[in-house]
Formats: C-alpha cells, structure tokens, sequence
C-alpha cells in the first residue's frame, strides 16, 4: 500500500484544520447553549450570535468533531511536513488572523470563565479591590453579578491581566456584552503579535510555515484561546518576544529580555519559567555577569512594581491555588487513592520530582544549536510544567505551542499533540454540570472521561515522552525533514 504523497497529505491537513475551525464558529453561532453561557446586553451590540437554542446533543457532537478534525488534521500537516511538505506560509497567516478575528465578532465558548474576567474588572473598575472582593459580594451589580463560577473566589490573575480586564470594562460599562467583546479583541491583538514575532523570527519557508501550524492556523489553539475567550493568549506575547529579542550578547537585550519576562509573569505567574533559558545561559558565561544582572534586575522590577500597584493581596489566591488539583490529570488518580485533598503536600513533592525528571528528557530531546539555547531551555521548562503540574486545563497548552513553534521540528510535536486533544475531552464543556442543561444520559462526560479515561490517557502521554527521549541512537528531535532548496527559503 503507497503512501500519500506529501501535498495530497498537507491538503487534507489543511482542509480538516477548516472544517474544525468552521465546526467551533458553527457552535458559536448558534448562541446560548451548554457550551456557551448567556451574555446579557442589547442585541446590536457585539459578539453576535443567533438564539437557536440547540440541544446539548449538537454542540457537543460540533465541538468533539471539530476536535477530531483538529488533531487529525494537524497531525496530517506535521506528517507531511517532516516528508518536504511546504506551501507558501503568509497566506496561512492571514488565514488564521482572520479566522480568530471572526471568533472575536461571536460569543466565547467552552467555558464562563470570561464572565470572571468581566467581574474582576468591573470590579476594578468601580472601586472593588478584585484580590479580595467575590462577585457574591456584589450580586446586584449587571456585570460583577453575571459571573457563574468562581463566585466566591477572588481573583488569581496577574495585576497586567486585571489592568486589561478594567479597561475592558470601562469599555464596556454596564453590557456585559460588549466587556467580552472588549476581552475578545485584546487577546486577539495578543495571538496577532505572537503570530507576527514567531514570522518574523523565523528564517525560511519551511520554519514559517511550521510557527504557522503550531500558532496561527492551529485549531485546537483557536478554539481554546481565541474562541473560548482565555486571557493565556496575554501571558504568551511577552513570553516569545522576549526568547526573540535575546540572543546572549549585549547587556541592552539581556534587560529588554527580562522585562518582558516580568511582564508576561505579571499576566500569568508561570510565564516566569521563560527566562530560565535565558538565565541558563548566561550562567554558563562566566562573563555575562553584567547581562545576567541586566536579566535579573529588569524581571524582578518589573515584577515588583506589578504586584506593588495592585496591592498585598495580589498573591492570595495564587498561594491557595497551589493546592488544586483538576480532575483530568494524573494526579487526581492518585489523590482519589490516598482520599481527595488529604495528601497534596505528597502531591508536591512528586509534582517536583516529575517536573525535574521531565526537563532533564526534554532538554536533551528537543531540537537546538547553540544560538537557540536559550529557546531550548525555556521550552523545556515549560513543557515540563504542563505535562506535570497537578491543575491542567487544555488552554495551558498555548505556552507549550508558542515556544515549540520557536524550534525546528521534533517529534515532541505529536506529545503536546496528544497532550491538547486529550485535555480537550476533558472538558465538553469546561463548565459545572449544574450550569450546562445537559442531559443525564451524557453525564459519563463528567463521571468516566473526565476523571478516568483522561487521566490515564495522559498517563500514557507521559510514558510515550520519556520512551521517545530514552531511545537509543537517534533523538527523537534530530529526525528533520527534508532539507528545503535554495528555492523555498525565504
């Protein structure tokens, strides 16, 4: 039996990855559903969408085929790809930046948590300290009052991402309507930028039409990010520019690097673990003190003068936070064994260990030189977080995306591939079952694939990962694609 030649394959990619795309507007579209709550405000004012009021049958079966579509699609792509695969990657580009901007015009779907960015800012916008203040505290106000989950929870977002969310707000007043709207179109300005870095950082055709799949026309990415309103779109801009503007020579990059390193750790905390590529190597330069102080130094101010404007509960909830653990990652096995929530400082500590054990694999598997170092590192880091951490929701896995979109092609690629789409099952719909309507005879999506079938699926994720970096003879990332011609570069 012949292979598909590569075009045939790339094609059929590409058309899955349309279909999917088309599937998650599709369920938008139709307006208030189990994956989509209500947005209260007039009707001409946007995100649009229709009140067919569909059944909880259909946009769950257009979600799960646009995440089938997805994953086979760019897994089609990918395949295609390392066989010498390639088509011209700015119209790709502008594909995806159109597609996400299409998402912005229609309401976020997947989860509520949009209406708690809307609360926190409304509440920031009106006096309400967000770190300390719940939308139960505030019930009769049209925006704070909207919010479904998390009523009784402060904020746990960075003081830059509170800032977005009080301009947001000022935006859009009293509508919670056009609060999301505003939302909306910040982390499309965001997922923009990240497309235009990664383009513009990349050297040939080949390398820009991989951060092309990976970032701007990656299904999964603009379903989770984009179309599902989650602000680690914001994270995630300062975190490639800053591995983009580091090149390990000169004090002045060193300082801009750590700055938006800081600035993006002010959005969403784990954005930190960027600059440990840098950082690594600079400590490995014994005279790059200058630039490893310039590193530091810029980080930690920006950091600082963050979390001093928004006051000394910034960090509360994050601290308590530290203790989650999410129902579809491995560890909820093994906390339902010990007895939920009664060991999760055992949990910690193998949390530690795996992440450890995890950067240590990566770091050697994953593609690199000596210029992209720094990359390699800082990606290794980060995929040694999401495939560890104890709380693990599928929209994460845009840190792991940005930063693999940095280096060449690798087989990692199919791990974080398995990672995104398994998280994806997991949460049809990433909202409490109270508030979705659903029907009882689709509870196993909350009961069985949820906490069991998820989890030890990601279980076999992680074996596949360390059984791809222990291999023998070649590492899993030096397997390249073909070399491009003198042609296609550029």
């Amino acid at each position: 039996m012949t292979r598909p030649a590569p075009a045939g394959l790339g094609g059929c990619g590409l058309a899955a990855a349309g279909a999917s795309a088309l599937c998650f507007l599709a369920t938008a579209l139709l307006g208030p559903s189990a994956f989509q709550p209500a947005l209260p405000g007039a009707a001409a004012e946007p995100p649009y969408a229709f009140a067919a009021d569909p059944s909880p049958y259909l946009v769950t079966g257009l979600v799960v085929a646009g995440i089938v579509l997805g994953a086979a699609g760019l897994g089609c792509c990918f395949a295609a790809a390392r066989r010498g695969w390639t088509v011209r990657p700015l119209p790709l580009v502008w594909t995806g930046l159109a597609v996400a901007a299409a998402f912005a015009f229609v309401p976020p779907v997947g989860s509520s948590d949009h209406l708690n960015y809307a609360s926190y800012g409304r509440m920031a916008a009106t006096g309400h300290a967000p770190y300390t203040t719940t939308a139960a505290d505030v019930p009769h106000d049209p925006v704070i009052g909207a919010a479904e989950e998390w009523r009784t929870t402060p904020s746990v977002y960075g003081p830059i991402t509170t800032g977005g969310q009080a301009f947001a707000s000022w935006i859009g007043g009293d509508s919670v309507k056009l609060t999301v709207f505003a939302l909306s179109a910040v982390n499309v300005a965001a997922f923009a930028l990240t497309a235009w870095i990664l383009y513009k950082t990349s050297r040939t055709r080949a390398r820009r039409l991989r951060t092309a799949l990976l970032w701007t026309c990656n299904p999964l990415l603009l379903y989770h990010l984009i179309s599902g309103g989650h602000n680690d779109v914001l994270a995630i801009a300062p975190m490639v520019a800053a591995l983009a503007v580091f090149t390990g020579h000169g004090w002045g990059r060193a300082l801009a690097a750590g700055a938006l390193t800081g600035a993006g750790a002010a959005i969403k905390l784990p954005a930190a673990l960027v600059g440990g590529g840098p950082a690594w190597r600079l400590l490995r330069d014994p005279h790059a003190r200058l630039r490893l102080l310039a590193l530091f130094g810029s980080a930690g101010a920006a950091v600082a003068a963050a979390y001093a404007l928004a006051g000394p509960h910034a960090l509360d909830q994050i601290n308590r936070a530290s203790d989650m653990v999410s129902f579809a990652t491995p560890w909820h096995l093994l906390d339902d064994a010990m007895g939920r929530g009664s060991n999760r400082d055992l949990i910690k500590l193998g949390v530690l260990v795996l992440a450890v054990t995890l950067f240590a694999l990566l770091v050697r598997a994953l593609p690199g030189d000596g210029d992209t170092e720094h990359t390699r590192v800082s990606t290794a880091l980060v995929l040694a977080w999401l495939l560890a951490a104890p709380y693990e929701l599928p929209w994460y896995d845009g840190f792991g995306w940005a930063l693999l979109a940095l280096l060449p092609w690798t087989r990692i690629d199919w791990i974080l591939l398995a990672h995104t789409t398994a998280l994806s099952f997991a949460y049809l719909p990433a909202r409490a079952p109270e508030l979705t309507g659903m029907p009882d005879d689709l509870s196993w999506l909350f009961t069985i694939v949820r906490p069991t079938v998820v989890p030890w699926t990601l279980v076999a994720v992680l074996l596949a990962l360390v059984i791809l970096c222990l291999r023998s003879g070649r590492s899993p990332a030096t397997a390249a694609p073909p070399r491009a011609s003198a042609a296609s570069r550029g």
